[in-house]
């Protein structure tokens, strides 16, 4: 039998559908030393083929065999898992934690929202992307929900995604503190769950049912 993806062991099937890839919890990747290093010793311990830097700041570890999925898991402190239909890893640039052009704490917004959201139930994945500036370095612009920081606060952006099909966000709301950030999300994700039909994202949702009846629900 064909094996496919094993979402509860955080799984993700590889091209040979034999072995699977990891991506152990790196929020919005930043990474310390001993986490590096853990890394490097799973893999290296349970004969990885390589590991790889995705596009969602974290680092998949390539090739483990399915009999190896469980021991290879327990060596990581954060066991969260986030594939299928789940809120994905939240995107960060570094902010005002480092970058001389940031406005806003993009990682402060993102660690609180990562810890509040990630891995959790959504009709279909569920992206976001927090960025310190207008610039746009973690594409709020192409994720479900994103923010951008401005002088007067951060501005959201929703409906976006890439792939195949890809659509570009639209603003909602501006000035917005960290706590109303974090508030809105809460919203946005409620809405999300009552209307939204897998697998269609969070855009496909909203134009469903019709932006406003979208808008009176978060605001």
């Amino acid at each position: 039998m064909t094996k496919t993806n094993i979402p509860e062991k955080g799984a993700i099937i590889q091209r040979d559908l034999e072995t699977f890839s990891i991506l152990p919890h790196i929020p919005g990747g930043f990474a310390d030393p001993a986490l590096l290093r853990k890394i490097a010793d799973v893999a290296e311990k349970y004969g990885a083929k390589y590991v790889k830097l995705t596009g969602a700041q974290r680092i998949a570890i390539i090739g483990i065999r399915e009999e190896d999925l469980d021991n290879a898991w327990s060596e990581f402190t954060d066991k969260s898992k986030a594939i299928g239909l789940t809120i994905r890893s939240i995107q960060m640039c570094p902010g005002t934690w480092s970058c001389k052009r940031a406005k806003q704490d993009s990682p402060g917004l993102g660690f609180a929202l990562d810890k509040e959201y990630y891995g959790k139930p959504a009709p279909a994945k569920f992206k976001m992307g927090i960025s310190g500036c207008a610039n746009g370095c973690s594409d709020p612009w192409m994720k479900d929900l994103g923010f951008f920081g401005t002088d007067s606060g951060f501005t959201a952006v929703v409906g976006g995604k890439g792939g195949g099909t890809p659509k570009l966000g639209q603003a909602i709301a501006e000035g917005l503190t960290a706590d109303e950030a974090i508030a809105l999300t809460g919203k946005v994700i409620v809405f999300y769950r009552e209307h939204g039909k897998t697998p269609e994202r969070l855009g496909a949702t909203i134009e469903r049912v019709g932006f406003d009846a979208f808008m009176k629900a978060v605001s």
